[in-house]
């Protein structure tokens, strides 16, 4: 994960920033995560908290845009995945089809969910016409889909195998993501399990809780680990990466 800061507009964006440092600050974490051996990128607003629940101001886009298109430029040979925090999928697609990124993160595709923001609901309809739309530069962004999301609550019980089914199957999504309760926080290794067994083909990741201990717990159930806490200095999401952390980690990933 590129953790961005605040970005202009946000709450706690600092008047005396600029998107140039902003960009310089992610192509330094992105630097370091490159060099410490992983095997894509992903860049999300994290600091542009209280999210919107739904579109973001066109300012924040535009942001997302000049930051993610120059680390795409750095680092041409790294995947590169956008997420706009909480659930503007239609924004990272667009950022992702200006940038030449591999994939986008959406939170509730499907559904809907009760969250910090409110009512977040499912946006599969709209953000797969649009990427039919968009044409050559969108049809290729796949799309990385939550499962029971961090920070949030059904609306009513439903099996986790059922809502696998929806994702994957009404809602198109490439690819699933499941995490834990909230950022950092750990996934629960069965919980996990049953999402690859229902998903079949499908690529399932690790969305948190992703550490030198658990990493050995996750693996036989995913295809991945999205690691954004455990990568940062002291462990803290606040920092930035930490290039002898992210080494530790992608030795223990693959197993040296």
């Amino acid at each position: 994960m590129v953790h961005l800061p605040p970005l202009p507009g946000s709450p706690r964006f600092a008047a005396s920033s600029t998107i140039a440092q902003i960009r310089d600050a992610a192509l330094r974490d992105a630097d370091a995560l490159v060099n410490g051996g992983v095997d894509a990128m992903m860049v999300e607003n994290f600091g542009d908290v209280p999210f919107f629940p739904g579109t973001v101001p066109a300012h924040t886009v535009a942001a997302m845009t000049v930051i993610a298109a120059a680390i795409r430029g750095a680092f041409p040979d790294h995947p590169l995945g956008i997420n706009v925090l909480r659930n503007d999928g239609r924004s990272a697609l667009a950022v992702a089809a200006a940038v030449g990124a591999s994939y986008i993160r959406v939170n509730v595709l499907c559904g809907a969910r009760v969250a910090d923001q409110g009512l977040i609901q499912g946006i599969a309809h709209d953000l797969l016409r649009d990427r039919a739309t968009l044409g050559p530069g969108a049809a290729g962004v796949r799309i990385f889909a939550d499962v029971d999301v961090k920070h949030s609550a059904p609306l009513a019980p439903t099996s986790i195998e059922s809502e696998v089914d929806d994702v994957l199957k009404r809602g198109l999504a490439d690819a699933l993501i499941v995490s834990g309760s909230g950022t950092g926080k750990a996934t629960d290794a069965q919980h996990l399990a049953r999402v690859k067994a229902a998903a079949g083909a499908a690529p399932v990741y690790v969305g948190s809780g992703a550490t030198e201990q658990t990493i050995p717990l996750y693996l036989p159930h995913c295809d991945g680990l999205i690691i954004g806490t455990a990568f940062k200095e002291n462990g803290d999401r606040r920092n930035p990466v930490d290039p002898a952390r992210v080494r530790r980690m992608m030795a223990v990933v693959r197993g040296d």
